[in-house]
């Protein structure tokens, strides 16, 4: 079956990569795409990088999985995206595009009739998601957050859906991994989930990190992520899994209460009880103080460490093993 997506074809046993054009209404973005067209059939699997700026684990180990992978070694289809959001990976380098300050990350599967980021939200789901059998969003801790490395999938109302979710999950072989309550909102895994694609979170990395050892952690879970799909043969080149996948219950998240300076006292890692003071909010102006709390028991999953904070910034997300 010949792999097309707008200009660019991939025939079985073909790989083809090029850029195509996508319409944000006031402006364009220029989206790199790779397809590797297997020589024997099997599923279609697409992954993504870049959706947040400032993020360049995943960036950096989607393009490299592209040029490892030949359609000799695959069975089925592979479509990768490195750079899913040009304006926030080459503008703004955060998670808001500089284009109207939108987390597109909150507004998939988007809308064609909306502003610059609603619309590469829709573009991204019109060419490169919909009709996969598989979908993996690759992220990391951004420029200003630290972060422990985790799988996230949705737990839906088809039974079926959800088992093949935590598959793939525990497939990629981290120690943690995160289920969150129904497909709802406007994360890319959880809108594809409500068209029917299985779909997962993987995030690897912190602080923008793109040390080379951090890339080959998360290419190793991709390989033996697209092992389990039946995509490739079991590869023999990788580090060995050390720990058992163990799912984590997301138990709270803080917030600031306001406008300041951040300083943290404890970072992704830490354990942490309800009502402990995890950090101040300082008032540049006056200095006055605003003392954080943990708002739950566990351990802080993702912090906070940029200096600058405004109202309602997620500073820290706590869970718990499930068992």
């Amino acid at each position: 079956m010949t792999l097309t997506i707008g200009p660019l074809r991939a025939e079985p046993g073909q790989k083809t990569s090029g850029t195509l054009t996508a319409d944000l209404g006031t402006t364009t973005a220029e989206v790199p795409l790779i397809l590797v067209n297997g020589s024997r059939p099997g599923p279609t699997v697409v992954i993504t990088g870049g959706v947040h700026g400032g993020e360049f684990i995943g960036i950096d180990a989607a393009a490299r999985l592209a040029r490892m992978l030949e359609p000799d070694a695959l069975s089925g289809r592979l479509v990768i995206c490195p750079v899913a959001n040009p304006p926030a990976v080459y503008g703004g380098r955060l998670n808001i595009s500089p284009l109207d300050g939108v987390n597109i990350n909150r507004v998939f599967p988007g809308d064609t009739g909306g502003g610059p980021t609603e619309r590469m939200a829709a573009w991204l789901f019109e060419y490169v998601i919909n009709g996969a059998d598989a979908y993996v969003d690759l992220h990391s801790g951004g420029i200003d957050q630290h972060l422990v490395d985790f799988v996230g999938y949705r737990v839906t109302s088809d039974t079926e859906l959800t088992t093949k979710n935590k598959a793939m999950a525990h497939a990629v072989g981290y120690e943690r991994v995160m289920p969150r309550p129904l497909p709802d909102g406007g994360n890319s895994h959880a809108a594809a989930n409500r068209q029917g694609i299985p779909a997962i979170l993987i995030e690897t990395g912190q602080l923008g990190d793109r040390d080379p050892a951090t890339v080959r952690r998360l290419l190793d879970g991709l390989y033996r992520l697209l092992h389990h799909l039946g995509v490739i043969e079991a590869p023999l080149h990788l580090a060995p899994v050390t720990v058992q996948p163990r799912e984590w219950v997301w138990t709270g998240e803080v917030v600031s209460p306001a406008a300041g300076l951040w300083y943290p006292d404890a970072i992704a890692g830490d354990e942490v009880i309800e009502g402990q003071t995890i950090g101040r909010v300082i008032d540049p102006a006056d200095g006055a103080e605003h003392k954080i709390a943990a708002t739950a028991n566990g351990k802080i999953i993702y912090g906070m460490n940029g200096l600058t904070v405004r109202p309602g910034t997620l500073l820290a997300e706590i869970a718990i093993p499930r068992d």
